[in-house]
């Protein structure tokens, strides 16, 4: 049932995507804050989010926000609160620069379907033809406790381009792993999974992943993994170019995100927000775990993770959304077809994410028809995401609609925001 409702659903959603893009033009790019006139979105409401993030400060839920959101390609709400660092007392600013962790995917996605459009790959190819490391794949079914050894099975079928992009290909993801064997695994491997300040490179790295066992068969199952961050270095590969260096002259260059990378330079080094936890009802600076917190502005700076590694304010990453929005183009350059990324949003994980609500594309999770009525995540086929240290985003492209907030925290710290922010935002609709 949910596969034939997800055919019905990928295609009402392919009508209206459709239409959008006949309501825009590929040049459309934010419009700046201003006074004029909002249209398509209620100013009582907007205000009515102002307060509830005023309120999350106040009630100690978070040390500081960033929050934006665009209606039509018009910027209509930006605003800072809280501290950027709560120890020195340095306010939060509009053009902060955020860990987005994985919100770094979508973009790693889109430089993997640039480079298909280009005719250099097609998504079923086994990655082993790139990459020769991932042939002969091997399911893990034993594990010892005692000394982490393991035996595995031969897989029936190779990990291909689409399982990686999908999360579908059986890797694991190490320390935020929900497999302790996993877990285990690959930190007797040196497999870095998110963040590192060592002089590690993504090819080496991918390199000794592709020789350890997998979950389960490809595409047999969902389960978050690392297939971006390979995806990363089989952009080196097919690219011939240096990841960073493709990102940054492909992608953040022509769409003018200036303030998004893997490593920040000096003066942006100062933007970069603390990430806090809470500790005895009092914020302090989250200490040096399996990762350094510094790690985007200290350190060798080599490791470019595909899935976790990026930094970038609220506003660089909205013009990112917006080009989705636009139909692919953005400030006069077009990165993606129309045609393409209807299939990036369309459904490519069937029935394995369930009927919760959410499907998942070639970039995106996708709001489904069931997350429709369940009410206040957006229309069919909005497409989202977040990151580890509380960041998160979400468009629609039936109202031309984007939000995103922006905090860095970890650990509980009983923040209700990122639910209210949503719903209320597209109850602001008009």
């Amino acid at each position: 049932m949910k596969r034939n409702f997800g055919l019905l659903s990928c295609f009402v959603y392919s009508m209206l995507f459709s239409l959008s893009l006949f309501a825009q033009t590929p040049s459309t790019t934010l419009t700046p804050q201003g006074k004029q006139p909002l249209s398509g979105v209620s100013a009582e409401r907007l205000a009515r989010i102002d307060k509830m993030l005023d309120q999350t400060l106040s009630a100690n839920q978070v040390p500081g926000l960033v929050a934006l959101i665009v209606k039509d390609g018009k910027i209509v709400y930006h605003e800072a609160k809280g501290f950027a660092d709560v120890a020195s007392s340095t306010k939060m600013a509009k053009d902060q620069i955020f860990r987005i962790a994985s919100q770094s995917k979508a973009i790693t996605s889109t430089a993997v379907m640039m480079l298909w459009e280009e005719g250099k790959f097609r998504l079923d190819d086994p990655i082993s033809k790139y990459i020769p490391e991932f042939a002969n794949p091997q399911i893990l079914s034993g594990f010892r406790y005692g000394d982490s050894s393991y035996s595995t099975k031969p897989s029936p079928r190779e990990i291909t381009i689409r399982h990686l992009i999908t999360h579908t290909s059986g890797l694991g993801y190490g320390m935020i792993d929900g497999n302790e064997q996993m877990k285990m695994i690959y930190q007797k491997a040196g497999i870095v999974d998110l963040f590192t300040t060592e002089p590690v490179k993504i090819g080496d790295n991918i390199k000794k992943l592709a020789k350890l066992p997998l979950h389960h068969e490809p595409g047999t199952k969902y389960t978050y993994s690392e297939g971006l961050d390979v995806l990363g270095y089989f952009i080196e590969v097919v690219s011939e170019m240096p990841f960073d260096q493709f990102l940054q002259t492909r992608i953040f260059d022509p769409m003018g995100m200036k303030n998004t990378g893997f490593y920040l330079n000096d003066t942006q080094a100062e933007k970069l927000v603390t990430i806090h936890r809470k500790v005895n009802n009092q914020w302090e600076s989250f200490p040096v775990t399996f990762y350094d917190p510094d790690y985007p502005k200290t350190g060798a700076k080599t490791f470019f993770s595909g899935g976790a590694g990026l930094s970038s304010t609220a506003e660089d990453y909205a013009k990112f959304l917006q080009m989705y929005l636009n139909g692919g183009a953005y400030n006069g350059t077009r990165f993606l077809s129309p045609t393409t990324i209807k299939a990036i949003m369309s459904n490519q994980v069937g029935d394995l994410l369930g009927d919760g609500g959410k499907d998942y594309g070639l970039a995106f999770g996708l709001v489904d028809a069931n997350g429709v009525a369940q009410g206040g995540i957006g229309s069919l086929g909005t497409f989202d995401w977040g990151g580890y240290f509380n960041t998160q985003y979400f468009a629609d492209p039936v109202t031309n609609t984007i939000g995103i907030l922006m905090k860095q925290t970890q650990g509980g710290t009983g923040d209700e925001s990122s639910w209210k922010f949503r719903q209320m935002v597209f109850s602001a609709i008009e």
